[in-house]
């Protein structure tokens, strides 16, 4: 059996699997029997590779150089005797020799374009509820801007484009023309027209922009009854004075731009978030959690002048003046995005239908200097205001029940869905890996959903026991204790570890796990929570929207308004996520889901 030609410890240059690019490798182990050597790039991923897809470095450095050599290789006594010949004849060869010049030098530029350089490792940290790709190790955006970055650096280690000094003018002056061609072959191609339409296309948008805000309205006027059944369909209409109130209108201006001016706060630390087209990262403040700790301290102040229970009793109002700001906050987006450039835009908002683009909104980031707008909407006013709904409603109940204290279950329902919003703006700069802010567009879709589905939905099971008070027993305390504690920890444990990984592969704390390398560059974690189903995440988020429902009882369904819409939500947004990994890592990911063949819910889905 022949030894082998590279022992463990070596870097050389390894060829990546199915192209011809040649990365830094180091040498871990040689299996005499496969003849394969199991190599580890520089972002973790670990391949078996054959003997022939491996050279040393000395080697590899020295083939280049001399296929370029050869390439500017002249013959002066060619060149000389070519003097002689006739003018026509003269000029006939020269253009000839010309044009072949031209392609050895585009040939030789690209070459240098395709030979890869050693790459600084990219912090993927940033990028919800999760989204779209999940368990990705390194962005391949960035591997092409490391690439591109170091071969305009001077002295780069292969870095082997001639240098301007050499040759005659005219021979310079072409290397100068060839090298633009190729450069401009590394700029961001032109946005591509979004073709696969999701939600049931033009028509499906145009309905559910009007579906939703209805539904909602509808939530909280069944929510507010004495009997919310869904039996007193059809509902009668509100009056208008109950749905509209300048006051109201100009509380909600106020907490919005006392979230923004919180947020603006230089407090917190900058970080920054997943790759763009481009290849550029954009930085964000993460100072949540002293938002939402000033925020509590300025309730408690105003507790002292204002009788929360105000929010109660003008609930509808609070609504629709949510929904007014929603509106017009998404004309504004949507116009804005006409001046927006073919990079900023979103992947899935681009048809070209009016409509469509509307709802789904067209600019991925849109940003007013560095106030991201987008990110600001997606947890600042939305899970805030759930959490002061939330409290307005334990004082609305002891006010309305005429109760010395609030009921274990409103104090139940409070206290895990505050658990839920402290958790998220604790770990909020994990927000950056989630499909809301890496792929979805910024338009009527979330503008709805941060600032007017969030904070009067979720908050349904707190405003229905205001009204509908449920006895709970020590048994059905502990069972829901335990419950949302179980959904808490599958949920928190499978997100820390995506993060982990997306981060550094390489990370003690995952380094552990199985993965599925891709051609991508990027692995898919096939062990561990992410090994039970495919979204663990997505599993402990529903067990906790149980948690949170039961404390309401079975007499209504009301109550599970929010455990129906999520699990709907998240199926949904796991075929979403299914339709893309399948597109960009092809057998890779069906190989992960012979590995991994449930989705969300085991031995069901």
């Amino acid at each position: 059996m022949p030894a082998a030609r590279f022992q463990s410890g070596d870097t050389v240059m390894g060829r990546w699997p199915g192209s011809n690019l040649y990365y830094e490798v180091k040498v871990l182990s040689y299996d005499s029997k496969t003849r394969l050597y199991t190599v580890i790039y520089k972002d973790g991923t670990e391949l078996e590779l054959k003997e022939s897809d491996i050279t040393s470095t000395i080697v590899f450095k020295q083939g280049v150089v001399r296929s370029r050599s050869r390439s500017r290789s002249r013959s002066p006594g060619r060149t000389r005797r070519s003097r002689s010949r006739s003018p026509a004849r003269t000029s006939r060869r020269s253009s000839s020799r010309t044009t072949d010049v031209r392609k050895e030098k585009l040939k030789e530029a690209l070459e240098v374009r395709l030979t890869p350089v050693p790459m600084t490792h990219e912090n993927n940290s940033n990028s919800t509820h999760e989204k779209k790709e999940e368990n990705n190790t390194a962005s391949k955006v960035t591997e092409q801007k490391t690439v591109t970055e170091s071969e305009n650096q001077a002295g780069g280690r292969y870095n082997l484009r001639r240098r301007k000094d050499q040759g005659d003018g005219k021979e310079v002056e072409l290397e100068k023309k060839e090298e633009t061609e190729v450069v401009s072959q590394t700029k961001t191609p032109a946005a591509i027209k979004t073709t696969d339409l999701e939600f049931g296309g033009r028509v499906g948008v145009f309905f559910l922009m009007f579906l939703l805000p209805v539904a909602v309205l509808a939530l909280l006027i069944l929510c507010g009854q004495k009997d919310a059944s869904l039996q007193n369909f059809p509902l009668d209409l509100p009056t208008l004075q109950s749905l509209w109130d300048w006051q109201v209108f100009g509380i909600v201006l106020l907490w919005l731009l006392f979230q923004a001016v919180l947020s603006l706060l230089p407090v917190g630390k900058l970080v920054e978030g997943m790759p763009l087209k481009n290849g550029k990262t954009l930085k964000y403040r993460i100072n949540g959690f002293y938002a939402l700790l000033l925020t509590a301290v300025a309730v408690v102040v105003a507790l002292y002048q204002v009788d929360l229970s105000y929010i109660h009793a003008h609930f509808l109002q609070f609504y629709t003046s949510s929904l007014l700001i929603v509106i017009l906050l998404s004309v504004y987006l949507f116009i804005r995005s006409r001046w927006a450039s073919e990079e900023e835009l979103a992947p899935g908002g681009n048809s070209g239908y009016f409509i469509y683009d509307f709802f789904m909104g067209r600019e991925l980031n849109p940003r007013i200097k560095n106030f991201d707008i987008k990110f600001f909407c997606e947890m600042r006013p939305g899970l805030m205001g759930w959490v002061l709904i939330n409290f307005a409603m334990l004082l609305a109940e002891v006010k309305h029940q005429n109760l010395k204290m609030p009921s274990p279950a409103m104090l139940l329902v409070n206290i895990f869905q505050l658990l839920w919003v402290v958790d998220g703006f604790w770990h909020e700069e994990k927000l950056l890996t989630m499909m809301d802010i890496v792929y979805d567009g910024f338009g009527f879709m979330l503008t709805f959903g941060d600032l007017a589905f969030v904070p009067f939905t979720f908050t349904c099971q707190a405003y229905y026991l205001v009204t509908h008070p449920n006895e709970l027993s020590v048994y059905w305390i502990v069972t829901l204790i335990a419950m949302n504690g179980v959904g808490y920890y599958i949920f928190r444990k499978a997100n820390s570890q995506k993060f982990a990984f997306r981060k550094n592969p390489s990370d003690p704390t995952v380094s552990h796990l199985k993965t599925i390398p891709t051609a991508t560059g990027k692995s898919l974690i096939v062990s561990g929570l992410w090994g039970f189903v495919r979204h663990p995440n997505y599993l402990g988020d529903i067990i906790m929207g149980l948690a949170w429902s039961l404390p309401c009882g079975f007499n209504h369904l009301i109550p599970y308004f929010y455990l129906i819409y999520l699990t709907t939500l998240l199926v949904h947004r796991n075929a979403r996520d299914e339709r893309q990994c399948r597109k960009k890592y092809g057998s890779a990911w069906e190989e992960y889901c012979k590995a991994v063949p449930y989705r969300i819910f085991p031995r069901i889905y």
